[in-house]
Protein backbone atom coordinates (compact mmCIF):
# COMPACT_ATOMS: atom_id res chain seq x y z
CA UNK A 1 0.00 0.00 0.00
CA UNK A 2 1.35 3.29 -1.23
CA UNK A 3 0.23 5.35 2.63
CA UNK A 4 0.13 3.43 5.91
CA UNK A 5 -2.65 4.62 8.16
CA UNK A 6 -1.21 6.80 11.49
CA UNK A 7 -2.05 4.92 14.73
CA UNK A 8 -1.31 6.07 18.44
CA UNK A 9 -0.44 3.74 21.60
CA UNK A 10 -2.17 4.59 24.61
CA UNK A 11 -0.01 2.96 27.80
CA UNK A 12 2.87 3.43 25.34
CA UNK A 13 5.17 3.11 28.59
CA UNK A 14 3.78 -0.09 30.03
CA UNK A 15 4.54 -3.66 29.09
CA UNK A 16 1.96 -4.34 26.45
CA UNK A 17 2.34 -0.83 25.13
CA UNK A 18 5.71 -1.79 24.45
CA UNK A 19 5.08 -4.36 22.83
CA UNK A 20 3.04 -3.30 20.58
CA UNK A 21 5.48 -0.45 19.43
CA UNK A 22 7.87 -3.20 18.58
CA UNK A 23 5.56 -5.22 17.03
CA UNK A 24 4.46 -1.99 14.84
CA UNK A 25 7.93 -1.45 13.75
CA UNK A 26 8.16 -2.06 9.68
CA UNK A 27 4.18 -3.22 9.87
CA UNK A 28 3.22 -2.85 5.92
CA UNK A 29 -0.13 -1.01 6.76
CA UNK A 30 0.26 0.73 10.00
CA UNK A 31 2.74 3.43 11.30
CA UNK A 32 3.20 4.63 15.22
CA UNK A 33 2.46 8.64 15.20
CA UNK A 34 1.33 9.11 18.07
CA UNK A 35 2.20 7.85 22.03
CA UNK A 36 0.41 8.12 25.47
CA UNK A 37 0.98 7.35 28.46
CA UNK A 38 0.65 8.93 32.47
CA UNK A 39 1.29 12.48 33.28
CA UNK A 40 4.22 11.54 34.61
CA UNK A 41 5.69 10.03 31.82
CA UNK A 42 4.37 13.55 29.36
CA UNK A 43 5.81 15.64 28.01
CA UNK A 44 9.36 13.48 27.74
CA UNK A 45 10.75 11.85 24.22
CA UNK A 46 9.79 8.37 24.45
CA UNK A 47 13.01 7.18 24.67
CA UNK A 48 13.36 8.92 27.64
CA UNK A 49 10.01 7.90 29.17
CA UNK A 50 11.08 4.25 29.28
CA UNK A 51 14.89 4.88 29.79
CA UNK A 52 16.06 2.03 32.33
CA UNK A 53 12.34 -0.04 31.56
CA UNK A 54 12.02 -0.99 28.29
CA UNK A 55 11.53 -4.64 28.62
CA UNK A 56 11.07 -5.77 25.19
CA UNK A 57 15.04 -6.66 24.68
CA UNK A 58 15.60 -5.19 21.09
CA UNK A 59 16.35 -1.82 20.50
CA UNK A 60 12.94 1.34 20.68
CA UNK A 61 11.82 1.44 16.81
CA UNK A 62 13.84 4.58 15.11
CA UNK A 63 10.74 6.45 13.97
CA UNK A 64 9.19 6.38 17.53
CA UNK A 65 12.02 7.27 20.26
CA UNK A 66 11.49 10.79 19.33
CA UNK A 67 8.26 10.85 19.73
CA UNK A 68 6.95 13.37 22.68
CA UNK A 69 4.79 11.21 25.30
CA UNK A 70 1.68 12.93 25.55
CA UNK A 71 -1.02 12.46 28.37
CA UNK A 72 -3.27 9.77 27.84
CA UNK A 73 -6.13 11.38 29.48
CA UNK A 74 -6.34 14.37 27.52
CA UNK A 75 -8.08 12.72 24.24
CA UNK A 76 -8.12 15.85 22.52
CA UNK A 77 -4.37 15.53 22.00
CA UNK A 78 -4.51 12.60 19.89
CA UNK A 79 -7.02 14.46 16.83
CA UNK A 80 -5.10 14.73 13.87
CA UNK A 81 -2.09 12.80 14.86
CA UNK A 82 -3.62 9.30 14.01
CA UNK A 83 -6.28 7.41 12.73
CA UNK A 84 -6.55 5.37 15.64
CA UNK A 85 -5.47 3.79 18.73
CA UNK A 86 -4.71 0.71 20.69
CA UNK A 87 -5.46 0.71 23.87
CA UNK A 88 -3.04 -0.61 26.51
CA UNK A 89 -4.09 1.55 29.53
CA UNK A 90 -3.27 0.69 33.31
CA UNK A 91 -5.99 2.10 34.96
CA UNK A 92 -9.44 1.38 37.06
CA UNK A 93 -11.74 -0.27 34.92
CA UNK A 94 -13.91 2.53 34.62
CA UNK A 95 -11.47 5.15 34.20
CA UNK A 96 -10.70 2.73 30.87
CA UNK A 97 -14.26 2.48 30.19
CA UNK A 98 -14.56 6.32 30.35
CA UNK A 99 -11.77 7.46 28.66
CA UNK A 100 -11.68 4.96 25.53
CA UNK A 101 -15.17 6.52 25.03
CA UNK A 102 -13.56 9.84 25.41
CA UNK A 103 -11.03 8.90 22.04
CA UNK A 104 -14.21 7.30 20.56
CA UNK A 105 -16.17 10.38 20.40
CA UNK A 106 -13.77 12.42 19.46
CA UNK A 107 -14.04 10.33 15.89
CA UNK A 108 -11.13 8.03 16.69
CA UNK A 109 -11.56 4.20 16.88
CA UNK A 110 -10.08 2.36 19.86
CA UNK A 111 -8.98 -1.23 19.55
CA UNK A 112 -8.53 -2.06 23.16
CA UNK A 113 -6.38 -4.45 24.72
CA UNK A 114 -8.17 -3.85 28.18
CA UNK A 115 -10.61 -5.52 30.20
CA UNK A 116 -12.87 -2.61 31.04
CA UNK A 117 -15.47 -3.11 27.79
CA UNK A 118 -15.87 -6.60 27.25
CA UNK A 119 -19.09 -7.22 28.55
CA UNK A 120 -20.46 -3.83 26.86
CA UNK A 121 -23.02 -5.59 25.15
CA UNK A 122 -22.62 -3.64 21.77
CA UNK A 123 -18.73 -3.89 21.78
CA UNK A 124 -17.20 -6.95 20.03
CA UNK A 125 -14.78 -9.09 21.60
CA UNK A 126 -12.85 -10.54 18.86
CA UNK A 127 -10.64 -13.45 18.22
CA UNK A 128 -10.79 -12.91 14.29
CA UNK A 129 -10.98 -16.41 12.68
CA UNK A 130 -13.96 -17.39 15.20
CA UNK A 131 -16.31 -13.88 15.60
CA UNK A 132 -15.76 -11.71 12.98
CA UNK A 133 -19.33 -11.69 11.93
CA UNK A 134 -19.39 -9.58 15.84
CA UNK A 135 -17.96 -6.58 13.64
CA UNK A 136 -21.81 -6.04 12.68
CA UNK A 137 -22.60 -4.33 15.75
CA UNK A 138 -20.58 -1.68 15.45
CA UNK A 139 -22.49 0.02 12.95
CA UNK A 140 -24.96 -0.22 16.42
CA UNK A 141 -22.86 1.26 18.89
CA UNK A 142 -21.82 4.48 17.07
CA UNK A 143 -25.60 4.96 16.33
CA UNK A 144 -25.98 4.47 20.36
CA UNK A 145 -23.69 7.47 21.56
CA UNK A 146 -23.84 9.33 18.73
CA UNK A 147 -20.35 8.79 17.16
CA UNK A 148 -19.57 9.01 13.79
CA UNK A 149 -16.05 7.72 13.06
CA UNK A 150 -15.38 6.22 16.24
CA UNK A 151 -16.02 3.49 18.17
CA UNK A 152 -14.56 0.60 20.34
CA UNK A 153 -13.66 -3.51 19.57
CA UNK A 154 -11.66 -5.32 22.08
CA UNK A 155 -9.64 -8.26 22.72
CA UNK A 156 -10.49 -11.33 25.40
CA UNK A 157 -8.47 -12.43 28.15
CA UNK A 158 -5.14 -13.96 26.97
CA UNK A 159 -5.62 -17.48 28.60
CA UNK A 160 -8.93 -17.89 26.35
CA UNK A 161 -6.32 -18.21 23.12
CA UNK A 162 -5.45 -22.05 24.40
CA UNK A 163 -8.54 -23.65 23.62
CA UNK A 164 -10.91 -20.73 22.02
CA UNK A 165 -10.23 -22.00 18.50
CA UNK A 166 -10.00 -25.53 19.06
CA UNK A 167 -13.13 -25.69 20.36
CA UNK A 168 -14.88 -22.83 18.03
CA UNK A 169 -13.59 -25.82 14.76
CA UNK A 170 -15.20 -28.34 16.20
CA UNK A 171 -18.88 -26.44 16.74
CA UNK A 172 -18.10 -25.04 13.41
CA UNK A 173 -17.89 -28.75 11.74
CA UNK A 174 -21.11 -29.74 13.34
CA UNK A 175 -19.98 -31.42 16.76
CA UNK A 176 -21.34 -28.88 19.42
CA UNK A 177 -19.82 -29.06 23.04
CA UNK A 178 -22.00 -29.59 26.06
CA UNK A 179 -19.21 -29.00 28.77
CA UNK A 180 -15.41 -28.75 29.69
CA UNK A 181 -12.99 -28.42 32.14
CA UNK A 182 -9.84 -26.31 31.47
CA UNK A 183 -7.06 -25.95 33.62
CA UNK A 184 -5.12 -23.46 33.22
CA UNK A 185 -0.89 -23.30 33.40
CA UNK A 186 -0.33 -19.37 32.83
CA UNK A 187 2.70 -17.53 32.22
CA UNK A 188 4.39 -14.98 34.67
CA UNK A 189 4.35 -12.25 32.03
CA UNK A 190 0.76 -12.07 31.75
CA UNK A 191 1.12 -10.36 35.16
CA UNK A 192 2.26 -7.24 33.67
CA UNK A 193 5.11 -5.44 34.77
CA UNK A 194 6.64 -5.89 37.74
CA UNK A 195 4.36 -8.94 37.89
CA UNK A 196 4.41 -11.66 40.25
CA UNK A 197 7.14 -11.64 42.89
CA UNK A 198 10.31 -14.25 42.34
CA UNK A 199 9.82 -15.13 46.08
CA UNK A 200 6.18 -16.26 44.78
CA UNK A 201 7.22 -17.76 41.46
CA UNK A 202 10.54 -19.87 41.75
CA UNK A 203 10.23 -23.55 42.85
CA UNK A 204 6.24 -22.71 43.34
CA UNK A 205 3.28 -22.99 41.57
CA UNK A 206 0.44 -20.14 42.58
CA UNK A 207 -3.41 -22.17 42.06
CA UNK A 208 -5.03 -18.60 41.99
CA UNK A 209 -5.31 -15.58 39.50
CA UNK A 210 -7.90 -13.09 40.80
CA UNK A 211 -11.13 -12.85 38.39
CA UNK A 212 -8.89 -15.50 36.02
CA UNK A 213 -11.52 -18.15 36.38
CA UNK A 214 -14.56 -15.84 35.76
CA UNK A 215 -13.16 -14.80 32.34
CA UNK A 216 -12.39 -18.30 31.31
CA UNK A 217 -15.83 -19.33 32.07
CA UNK A 218 -17.52 -16.92 30.74
CA UNK A 219 -16.09 -14.72 28.01
CA UNK A 220 -16.00 -17.74 25.71
CA UNK A 221 -19.48 -17.25 25.56
CA UNK A 222 -19.74 -13.76 24.44
CA UNK A 223 -16.83 -14.88 21.66
CA UNK A 224 -19.18 -17.85 20.12
CA UNK A 225 -22.71 -15.31 20.51
CA UNK A 226 -24.50 -13.83 17.81
CA UNK A 227 -25.70 -10.05 17.02
CA UNK A 228 -29.04 -9.95 17.59
CA UNK A 229 -31.40 -6.41 18.07
CA UNK A 230 -28.11 -4.49 18.04
CA UNK A 231 -26.34 -6.29 21.18
CA UNK A 232 -24.29 -9.25 20.90
CA UNK A 233 -26.27 -12.32 22.33
CA UNK A 234 -23.95 -14.90 24.80
CA UNK A 235 -24.10 -18.52 23.65
CA UNK A 236 -25.89 -21.08 25.84
CA UNK A 237 -22.80 -23.00 25.84
CA UNK A 238 -20.50 -24.81 26.84
CA UNK A 239 -20.43 -24.77 30.29
CA UNK A 240 -16.79 -24.42 31.23
CA UNK A 241 -15.28 -25.28 34.90
CA UNK A 242 -11.65 -23.63 35.01
CA UNK A 243 -9.16 -23.59 37.21
CA UNK A 244 -6.18 -21.02 36.72
CA UNK A 245 -2.86 -21.23 37.64
CA UNK A 246 0.08 -19.18 37.57
CA UNK A 247 3.41 -21.33 36.94
CA UNK A 248 6.97 -20.25 36.39
CA UNK A 249 7.09 -19.46 32.45
CA UNK A 250 7.98 -16.25 31.24
CA UNK A 251 5.90 -15.98 28.13
CA UNK A 252 2.80 -18.76 26.89
CA UNK A 253 -0.03 -19.95 28.44
CA UNK A 254 -0.69 -23.96 28.40
CA UNK A 255 -4.04 -25.46 29.32
CA UNK A 256 -5.38 -28.82 29.94
CA UNK A 257 -8.83 -29.03 28.66
CA UNK A 258 -11.50 -32.38 29.16
CA UNK A 259 -14.49 -31.99 26.60
CA UNK A 260 -18.23 -33.79 26.22
CA UNK A 261 -19.90 -32.90 23.15
CA UNK A 262 -23.45 -32.76 23.20
CA UNK A 263 -24.23 -35.50 20.68
CA UNK A 264 -25.40 -39.14 20.91
CA UNK A 265 -22.00 -41.70 21.24
CA UNK A 266 -22.36 -43.03 17.16
CA UNK A 267 -22.82 -39.41 16.71
CA UNK A 268 -19.06 -38.03 18.25
CA UNK A 269 -15.89 -37.45 16.25
CA UNK A 270 -13.67 -39.96 15.82
CA UNK A 271 -9.68 -38.30 16.97
CA UNK A 272 -8.61 -38.73 13.28
CA UNK A 273 -11.27 -36.68 12.46
CA UNK A 274 -10.98 -34.20 15.15
CA UNK A 275 -7.58 -33.71 14.10
CA UNK A 276 -8.19 -33.34 10.47
CA UNK A 277 -10.68 -30.27 11.40
CA UNK A 278 -8.07 -28.75 13.50
CA UNK A 279 -5.26 -29.08 11.13
CA UNK A 280 -7.56 -27.78 7.69
CA UNK A 281 -8.77 -25.09 9.92
CA UNK A 282 -8.78 -21.54 8.58
CA UNK A 283 -11.05 -18.22 8.67
CA UNK A 284 -11.34 -14.93 7.24
CA UNK A 285 -7.87 -13.59 8.58
CA UNK A 286 -6.23 -16.49 6.60
CA UNK A 287 -8.21 -15.60 3.36
CA UNK A 288 -7.73 -11.92 3.41
CA UNK A 289 -4.27 -12.52 4.21
CA UNK A 290 -4.04 -10.51 6.77
CA UNK A 291 -0.02 -9.52 7.82
CA UNK A 292 -0.39 -11.18 11.05
CA UNK A 293 -2.50 -13.63 10.36
CA UNK A 294 -1.18 -17.44 10.71
CA UNK A 295 -0.79 -19.41 7.84
CA UNK A 296 -2.28 -22.38 10.30
CA UNK A 297 -4.15 -21.13 13.07
CA UNK A 298 -4.51 -24.69 15.00
CA UNK A 299 -1.22 -26.92 14.67
CA UNK A 300 -1.14 -30.59 16.04
CA UNK A 301 1.85 -32.04 17.20
CA UNK A 302 1.93 -35.71 18.29
CA UNK A 303 5.10 -36.10 20.25
CA UNK A 304 3.63 -37.25 23.64
CA UNK A 305 5.52 -34.30 25.25
CA UNK A 306 4.11 -31.35 22.90
CA UNK A 307 3.80 -28.52 23.30
CA UNK A 308 5.95 -27.17 25.70
CA UNK A 309 6.18 -23.22 26.19
CA UNK A 310 10.13 -22.78 25.85
CA UNK A 311 10.01 -25.06 22.66
CA UNK A 312 6.63 -24.14 21.02
CA UNK A 313 5.34 -20.39 21.57
CA UNK A 314 6.76 -18.98 19.10
CA UNK A 315 4.84 -21.50 15.96
CA UNK A 316 3.19 -19.00 13.19
CA UNK A 317 5.51 -15.89 14.94
CA UNK A 318 3.78 -16.64 18.15
CA UNK A 319 -0.24 -16.74 16.34
CA UNK A 320 -1.10 -20.06 16.26
CA UNK A 321 -2.53 -22.41 18.91
CA UNK A 322 -0.66 -25.96 19.18
CA UNK A 323 -2.36 -28.71 20.13
CA UNK A 324 -0.72 -31.92 21.60
CA UNK A 325 -1.71 -35.04 23.44
CA UNK A 326 -5.18 -35.45 22.14
CA UNK A 327 -6.40 -38.55 23.56
CA UNK A 328 -10.03 -40.07 24.53
CA UNK A 329 -10.99 -39.11 28.23
CA UNK A 330 -12.57 -41.64 30.78
CA UNK A 331 -15.01 -38.91 31.84
CA UNK A 332 -15.57 -36.93 29.30
CA UNK A 333 -15.19 -37.60 25.47
CA UNK A 334 -12.04 -36.22 25.16
CA UNK A 335 -8.96 -34.23 25.99
CA UNK A 336 -5.60 -31.94 24.63
CA UNK A 337 -3.02 -29.96 26.31
CA UNK A 338 -3.27 -26.43 24.48
CA UNK A 339 -0.25 -23.78 24.05
CA UNK A 340 -0.27 -20.19 23.02
CA UNK A 341 1.71 -17.28 23.42
CA UNK A 342 0.12 -14.76 25.62
CA UNK A 343 1.85 -11.95 25.05
CA UNK A 344 1.27 -11.94 21.09
CA UNK A 345 -1.70 -13.71 20.57
CA UNK A 346 -3.06 -13.35 23.69
CA UNK A 347 -2.39 -9.70 23.92
CA UNK A 348 -0.21 -6.77 21.27
CA UNK A 349 -0.21 -8.87 18.00
CA UNK A 350 -3.65 -10.33 18.92
CA UNK A 351 -4.81 -6.65 18.80
CA UNK A 352 -2.99 -5.97 15.69
CA UNK A 353 -4.76 -8.36 14.11
CA UNK A 354 -7.83 -6.95 14.87
CA UNK A 355 -7.27 -3.83 13.66
CA UNK A 356 -6.21 -5.13 10.55
CA UNK A 357 -9.18 -7.12 10.10
CA UNK A 358 -10.85 -3.77 10.80
CA UNK A 359 -8.88 -2.06 8.35
CA UNK A 360 -9.75 -4.77 5.34
CA UNK A 361 -13.26 -4.53 6.01
CA UNK A 362 -13.40 -0.63 5.42
CA UNK A 363 -13.48 0.57 9.47
CA UNK A 364 -10.67 2.98 9.13
CA UNK A 365 -12.43 4.33 5.82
Amino acid sequence: MSEKIKVGVLGATGMVGQRYIKLLENHPWFEVTYVAASPRSAGKPYSEAVKNRWLIGADIPANVAPLIVEDANDEKKAVGKCQFVFSALEMGKDEIKALEAAYAAEGIPVVSNASANRWTEDVPMLVPEINYSHLDVIAEQKKHHGWDKGFIAVKPNCSLQTYMMPIHALIQAGYPIKRMIVTTLQATSGAGYPGVSSFDMIDNIVPFIGGEEEKTEKECLKILGTVKDGKIENAAGPLVSSTCTRVPVVDGHTACVSLEFDLPEDKKPSLEEIEKIWTSYTSVPQELKLPSAPEHPIVVRHEENRPQPRRDRETEKGMACVIGRLRPCNVFDIKFVALSHNTKRGAALGGILNAELLKAKGFFN
